[in-house]
């Protein structure tokens, strides 16, 4: 996100009660503004894209009862986490650069922060979903339909809507001035701690037992083809983790880096993963590429061939 720093306060007076309505001001790309509306291609198109292939997912998804089953709809999830974390960012981001308009109300910033990290939170709790679903699927195949039943994917469901949400709501508003925010910073980080890092040890745990599981089988081919099941998993999780610790490394051990650094992986954060994801799961999903093949009418080994 373009970094944020407090204005006055706008004050309104209407029957002897004064109102303080303090506002943000985003800076966007500080020293481009000569060419903003050039860097708002680029932007522009990594929405449309996130916003098309999220959609473009979820009504292949909906319209094909064979892909009515727990691995699709877990991917469905994903989408909608995908497409909720765009338009979060997608207003500020059109106001700054096509708009001119720099300024943000604190309700409104507070709003898209809750939403942006919320959503985060759940692409997070969903990957981390997927990949016991990988698991199960890999390692215990013939137990797959008694494991992973349409009951305990409606209850990882709510656990990813409700996970990020219920985090955050016990976090207070970090007083300016001179007031102690020790308690803020300790829950921010235990916050990050035990939810993302938590669930990118889980899923490094649950491919370290998939690596264990595929190492035993005996033909190289069906090695191949257990690999390939997780291959597009497995490029969500390093799209959306890798630019989440770069940033984060940069937060905090990069105070002296040009703020141009930290505006450069906030946004490869956050508009990177929705564009990606619908992509990488339409090229390495045989059912999904079968089904677009399928709508642009193209024989069936080439279809094969993409993955």
């Amino acid at each position: 996100m373009p970094a944020q720093y407090p204005l006055s306060p706008q004050v309104m007076v209407i029957s002897n009660i004064t109102y303080f309505s303090p506002m943000f001001y985003l800076t966007g790309f500080p020293g481009l503004k000569a060419i903003k509306h050039w860097i708002f291609i680029p932007f522009f198109c990594m929405y449309l894209v996130a916003i098309s292939g999220n959609c473009f997912i979820l009504i292949i998804i909906k319209t094909n009862p064979r892909l009515h089953t727990p691995m699709y709809y877990l991917l469905s999830l994903l989408a909608l986490t995908d497409l909720g974390l765009s338009v979060s960012t997608l207003p500020t981001t059109v106001g700054i650069f096509w708009f001119n308009y720099h300024s943000i109300y604190f309700g409104a910033c507070q709003i898209q922060m809750f939403c942006i990290h919320s959503f985060s939170f759940m692409e997070s709790s969903v990957l981390l979903v997927m990949s016991f679903d990988r698991f199960v699927a890999i390692c215990y195949p013939l137990r797959y339909s008694v494991i992973i039943t349409g009951r305990r994917v409606i209850r990882a469901g709510l656990f990813v809507i409700l996970r990020g949400p219920v985090a955050l709501i016990p976090i207070e508003v970090i007083h300016l001035a001179c007031v102690d925010t020790t308690f803020n910073n300790l829950y921010g980080l235990m916050l990050v701690v035990f939810t993302v890092m938590l669930d990118l040890v889980l899923i490094a745990l649950s491919y370290g037992l998939i690596l264990h599981t595929v190492s035993g089988l005996a033909s190289q081919e069906e090695q191949l083809r257990a690999f390939q099941t997780c291959t597009s998993h497995l490029c969500a999780v390093l799209v959306f983790f890798v630019p989440m610790m770069g940033l984060s490394l940069v937060h905090r051990f990069g105070k002296e880096a040009p703020p141009a650094v930290h505006l450069l992986l906030a946004n490869i954060y956050l508009f990177v993963p929705p564009m990606l994801n619908p992509i990488i799961y339409s090229i390495k999903t045989k059912e999904i590429r079968r089904v677009i093949s399928k709508i642009l009418g193209l024989r069936k080994a080439n279809a094969e061939s993409w993955g």
